[in-house]
This record gives C-alpha cells, sequence and structure tokens, in this order.
C-alpha cells in the first residue's frame, strides 16, 4: 500500500470514528427527549408534513419519510461510491483480500436473520423483520474502535470495513427484493430510461456534477413512484460516477465522495439518528423486551453475528480457503466479528421498511431489540478487543 492510500484510509477512518461519536450523541439526544416533557414535540416534529409540486408531480410526506426516503439516498450514494472504488482500485481489488471479509459478511448475515426466523416462525406478520439483525453500521463500529486509539493495526480496520462493504452490499439486495412495495410500470421505465444515460455519461467520462444530480433525482422520484425503495437510486447512480475525468487530471468517484464523508457522517446519519432512535419507554417492562421480536433482534445481533462471522472466518482459515489477516490473531477476530453486532442505523433503517409505523405500538418495538443488541455488541466488543490488543502489545514488547 503507498503513501497515497495509507494517507487516504487515515482520514477516512478519522472521520467516520468522529461520525460514530456524533451518532451515538444524537442517538441519546432522541432517547432523552422521547422520554421527557418534550416528548410530544419530539413526535409532533417528525410528522411536520412535507410537500413538493412542480407542474403536475407532487410529492408528500411526513419529515421523517423525508429523512428516510431523501437523506438516507444520498448516504446509499456514499456507499456505492466507497464500493466502486474499493472494487477497482482499493482492498476489495485484489481477490485474496476479499474472500476472509467476504465470508465473515455471509455468516454475519446468515446467522442472526436464522436466531430472528426461530423466535418468530409462529407470526407472519414479524416475520418481515428478518432482516434487520442481518446488518452492520460501520459507523458506529469505527467510532467505538478509535477509543482504542492507535494500538488498533490498521489491518483489523480495513477487515471490518471490507465485511461491512459486503454487508452493505448485502442490505442493497435486501431491500431491492425483500423490501418493495407495489410496482408502477410507468414510473420504472422512466427509471430504466436514466440508466442508460448515465451509461453514456460514465463512458464519455463526463464530470459535471449538474448533470449526474439532474439524472440523479429523475431516477430518485421515478423510483419513489414505483414502488422500488428510493434509496436505491443513490447506489444506480454511484455506480456511474466515472474514476477518472475525460482529461485524467482527477477523479470525479473520489471528489464527490471525499466531499460527501462530512455531510453523510456529521450530518445525514446523526439526524437519521435522531428521528428515529427515539423510543418511550413509559410502560417498557420485561413483557416487552421479552417480546420474539426484539429478543430475536438483540440476540440475532449480539450472537448471530459473533458466531456467524467469527465461525465463518474460523472455517475459512482452517480450510486454507483465506489467511488471518497480517497484525490480527484469533482473539482479535473474535472481538472484531462482535462489534459488528452494533447494527444501530441499518437495523433502524432495514426496520423502518419491515414496520413501518408499526414498531410504535404496544405489542412490541422493534428498536427496543435494536438498541440493546447494539448496545450489548458494543461494549463485549470494546472490551474484548481492548484486552487482545493489550495482551498483543505486552507480547510485542
Amino acid at each position: 500500500m503507498n503513501n497515497t492510500q495509507e494517507s487516504f484510509l487515515s482520514s477516512f477512518f478519522k472521520l467516520e470514528s468522529a461520525g460514530g461519536i456524533i451518532l451515538m450523541f444524537s442517538a441519546v439526544l432522541a432517547m432523552i427527549l422521547a422520554n421527557s416533557p418534550a416528548q410530544d414535540l419530539y413526535a409532533s416534529f417528525l410528522e411536520i408534513p412535507v410537500e413538493i409540486k412542480l407542474g403536475g408531480l407532487e410529492i408528500a410526506k411526513p419529515l421523517l419519510l423525508w429523512i428516510n426516503d431523501g437523506l438516507m439516498a444520498v448516504f446509499f450514494f456514499l456507499v456505492g461510491l466507497e464500493l466502486k472504488r474499493e472494487l477497482v482500485e482499493g482492498e476489495l481489488s485484489d481477490p485474496r483480500n476479499i474472500i476472509l471479509p467476504g465470508v465473515g459478511a455471509i455468516g454475519g448475515m446468515l446467522f442472526p436473520a436464522l436466531i430472528y426466523v426461530y423466535f418468530n416462525m409462529d407470526d407472519p406478520a414479524a416475520l418481515s423483520g428478518w432482516a434487520i439483525p442481518a446488518a452492520t453500521d460501520i459507523a458506529f463500529a469505527l467510532g467505538i474502535l478509535s477509543l482504542l486509539g492507535s494500538r488498533v493495526p490498521v489491518s483489523l480496520k480495513i477487515f471490518l470495513t471490507s465485511l461491512a462493504i459486503f454487508d452493505d452490499i448485502g442490505a442493497i439486495l435486501i431491500i431491492a427484493f425483500f423490501y418493495t412495495s407495489k410496482i408502477s410500470i410507468l414510473a420504472l421505465i422512466v427509471t430504466a430510461l436514466c440508466i442508460p444515460v448515465l451509461a453514456y455519461f460514465n463512458k464519455r467520462n463526463v464530470d459535471s456534477k449538474a448533470l449526474y444530480i439532474i439524472v440523479g433525482i429523475v431516477m430518485w422520484v421515478a423510483m419513489l413512484k414505483s414502488g422500488v425503495h428510493a434509496t436505491l437510486a443513490g447506489v444506480i447512480l454511484a455506480l456511474f460516477i466515472p474514476m477518472q475525468s475525460k482529461d485524467k487530471s482527477h477523479s470525479p468517484l473520489k471528489t464527490m465522495e471525499h466531499g460527501l464523508h462530512f455531510v453523510v457522517a456529521f450530518v445525514i446519519l446523526p439526524i437519521f439518528a435522531f428521528a428515529n432512535a427515539g423510543i418511550n419507554l413509559s410502560g417498557v417492562g420485561l413483557e416487552q423486551i421479552l417480546h420474539p421480536v426484539p429478543m430475536g433482534i438483540a440476540l440475532g445481533l449480539f450472537i448471530g453475528k459473533q458466531v456467524g462471522i467469527f465461525g465463518l472466518c474460523w472455517i475459512a482459515i482452517k480450510c486454507k480457503v483465506a489467511q488471518m489477516p497480517k497484525g490480527m490473531n484469533w482473539c482479535s477476530l473474535y472481538g472484531t466479528a462482535i462489534l459488528c453486532g452494533v447494527g444501530f442505523t441499518m437495523s433502524l433503517f432495514i426496520g423502518s421498511l419491515a414496520f413501518g409505523d408499526t414498531g410504535s405500538n404496544s405489542l412490541f418495538d422493534e428498536r427496543l431489540g435494536i438498541i440493546l443488541g447494539s448496545l450489548l455488541s458494543g461494549i463485549v466488543g470494546f472490551f474484548m478487543l481492548k484486552s487482545c490488543l493489550s495482551k498483543q502489545e505486552e507480547v510485542a514488547k
């Protein structure tokens, strides 16, 4: 890895880590407001109607849905940019570096989903939340990892980030195939027509941000009306942003990625957390916590993630299909697997798709399971990694 790549990774990790800390603060603030005398003000703020009219086009949604459908499309656009860069010239461009995080991501999605299904197999309505514990929140995970300071090897950060990228790919596919509502053919045709336009821009190495933004907005609106979740427009748009400008002087993709990191890490994700993490805990007792939905999510995140990731990685390494990343050992691999149980942002997002407003009813609140599972994974993962890395430092001395 050359100095330029190291510098890029270093700035990326610092930004994501700081963003993770802001994310935690936003979530805690939402919890405080939702359980204070200001709870009605908090709830009514998220229900403020926001309407956009342009000719015959009208989009009317409460503020919460604008955050979940609109701002999160920008987040997924950034995910798509990172994915393309990693596959073209980053860590994932080398097949040898793909195997272990790829195998770990499969285990980290499969086992949590199986645990959730086990707890909810008798309730067809609850089964729609099977994908909630399959997600990993890279911003939160790196925020927790940053508390360990410089003792964390770069290889561990790269492994965690690579695994999270595969996890994001899985989440994108899950949203596309399992959380798509009634389809509008006309709107889908408009969406499809945007793709050859983007392909033409890409082939010509067009680097005008305005052109991509215009087509991206058209595609987002069409996808919103089509029944396919609109956030996927961000991923599709990102895949057509060129790596090099026509004169090879700069990279439009890296420029956009760098420009968006701050906005996503410090504005979009904290706003999303603030809007979605406010759980009113009044009346919440053991019965609500032990409901199969939050219990399946919490155990899926805390138990399923560590068993799935560590278990499949252990098999892959023992069978010599993959190798242990340099600077890591079994202990730090296990600690990383536990830390991946912090699902927060992506789990909340998938939960909003699976249950809509039902999470706030008296029967269950899936967010209880998300916060409980993420909290357990974050605390236990932190102390496990702290112990492992301290021992590695002692051995090195």
